[in-house]
């Protein structure tokens, strides 16, 4: 039984796009020679949860177990999902895409707006009962660029500028 949810993309924006790619080839050039690999939105995690299998498609992911796959789905999760909103996902990204990725522990969720040029920076930790948590440990504007930093990989350096590379 698949509960997977088709979420229709066409129509995004350049600008939704552009930022996905600004951060692959930014990230991709300073993992290599490393276990880990990072993705643009073509390739599909699936979980199962339950008696549920779960299908998502984050818009860009750094994977340190690059095996666990057939085809263009992986079946682990990767260490770090960053989506990018469009007025069409928006609510999705921020609550059952969010859920999910709490769920299975995903250490680093960023959330990319392109319209307001900020990035909140989402870090996994456990609450007192050991449940696994969200907290949000930063937005990152053009007035505090410079404290853009990927939390888990902190090898790997991006700017504010090279990330909202948009015309």
């Amino acid at each position: 039984m698949s509960n997977a949810i088709i979420t229709d993309m066409s129509g995004a924006y350049i600008e939704h796009s552009e930022i996905i790619t600004n951060f692959v080839a930014t990230v991709y050039s300073q993992l290599k020679g490393n276990i880990c690999r990072v993705y643009p939105d073509n390739v599909q995690y699936k979980w199962t949860m339950g008696n549920e299998e779960k299908i998502v498609i984050p818009d860009a992911s750094i994977n340190c177990r690059v095996h666990a796959k057939k085809g263009n789905s992986f079946f682990d999760i990767p260490r770090f999902v960053m989506e990018v909103l469009s007025p069409s996902t928006e609510k999705y990204d921020r609550t059952e895409k969010m859920e999910l990725y709490r769920q299975q522990e995903i250490d680093e969720y960023w959330i990319v707006d392109w319209r307001k040029r900020q990035v909140e920076i989402y870090t996994l930790d456990y609450d007192s009962e050991g449940n696994p948590e969200y907290y949000l440990l930063n937005t990152v504007t053009e007035e505090n660029k410079s404290e853009l930093y990927i939390v888990h990989f902190p090898h790997i350096k991006i700017t504010f500028d090279e990330l909202f590379n948009i015309d």
